[in-house]
């Protein structure tokens, strides 16, 4: 089964700058399609960005030209990079996976959430 840890949420001033890490450990064939999405309070998760096995990403209009999502595959790990944050960034931030095993089988694979906080 795949685990998907993430890191680098935290409180930031409106303007500033954080990276998100999204790292995969257990045994998996193939990673599809990674994304990234965001809950706010009392609103729907929404998709922020995506990344296909392809490279070709896909950037919700509220992030395009401040958000860059990003992976390293040696590492199966997958980052976001957030810049130019404002308040209205404020959310928890999830990482997904679509994984295909050996035997070609895919499924969505979520991560715990963390926490991305911008004051104004």
């Amino acid at each position: 089964q795949v685990q998907l840890v993430e890191s680098g949420g935290g409180l930031v001033q409106a303007g500033g700058s954080l990276r998100l890490s999204c790292a995969a450990s257990g045994s998996m064939f193939t990673i599809d399609t990674m994304g990234w999405y965001r809950q706010a309070p009392g609103k729907q998760r929404e998709l922020v960005a995506t990344l296909s096995d392809g490279d070709t990403t896909k950037y919700a209009d509220a992030v395009k030209g401040r958000f860059t999502i990003s992976r390293d595959n040696a590492k199966n790990t997958m980052y976001l990079e957030m810049n130019s944050l404002k308040p209205e960034d404020t959310a928890v931030y999830y990482c997904n996976f679509y994984i295909y095993t050996a035997t070609m089988t895919g499924y969505d694979c979520w991560g715990q959430g963390t926490q991305v906080t911008v004051s104004s």
